[in-house]
């Protein structure tokens, strides 16, 4: 798929975050707040990412997760631009941006907060 084909599939805003490294505004997507039972799936390539059953508030403003559902193409390269260094998170599926891994998530579990932007994802309730 060619950038004109993804500006078309995926609006302007979604575009801009998934495939030119922006991020959205804290606390704008409706998935910050989420109901057990679902699935959440890449907006480019409908590839499920990622449960709500390891969805967890972290007041960042983002959605976040301590892990991705088993098997989930996720791919981690550094960030080094705005003058941090971070670790990017990718859908291996379709190499769109999804947001950013941290490792202050709940210790209880993985340790890791996977933060993502809300609208790079779709929801779909678990089967």
């Amino acid at each position: 798929m060619n950038e004109s084909d993804w500006l078309e599939k995926l609006g302007a805003d979604a575009y801009r975050v998934m495939r030119q490294q922006g991020t959205e505004r804290p606390f704008t997507s409706p998935f910050v707040q989420w109901e057990a039972g679902g699935v959440y799936h890449c907006k480019g390539c409908n590839t499920p990412l990622f449960h709500t059953d390891h969805q967890f508030d972290a007041g960042c403003g983002w959605p976040s997760f301590d892990r991705p559902v088993e098997g989930a193409p996720i791919v981690t390269r550094l960030d080094k631009s705005h003058g941090m260094i971070r670790t990017e998170v990718r859908c291996g599926a379709c190499d769109s941006h999804l947001g950013h891994v941290f490792p202050d998530g709940p210790a209880a579990t993985t340790g890791e907060r996977f933060c993502i932007n809300g609208i790079c994802l779709t929801r779909q309730e678990a089967e």
